[in-house]
């Protein structure tokens, strides 16, 4: 059954194609916001959290500091409303999923940039 779901999977549901990123890394989302009859295009930015899922139930979350509160999102990959992923830094992080990071701030709340 489960090779089944792979397979309309890996078939049918359209992949949209954007930059790699994981973990640790900070990355700016664009995506559309409907409005009644009005569309436009909202971009959040901030730190790569997780990456979770594989394949069309892939997501990530990505949390960023709005004054003084801590805002998190979680984005299907697959999102048709993603219009595109631009990474601003890769961050150097020694796990998949950096949950500690809620707890820091200030000084302790940076992530060092990879070096390439």
């Amino acid at each position: 059954m489960e090779s089944l779901v792979k397979f309309v999977q890996d078939e049918f549901v359209t992949r949209k194609e954007f930059a790699e990123f994981a973990a640790g890394d900070t990355i700016t989302v664009y995506y559309e916001i409907k409005e009644g009859e009005k569309v436009r295009t909202q971009f959040f930015r901030g730190v790569v959290i997780q990456r979770r899922g594989v394949a069309a139930s892939e997501t990530f979350t990505i949390r960023k500091m709005s004054g003084t509160v801590g805002v998190e999102r979680i984005f299907p990959v697959n999102l048709p409303s993603i219009q595109k992923i631009e990474v601003n830094k890769r961050g150097k992080v020694r796990r998949a999923r950096i949950f500690y990071f809620r707890g820091l701030t200030g000084k302790k709340a940076r992530i060092t940039e990879k070096r390439r």
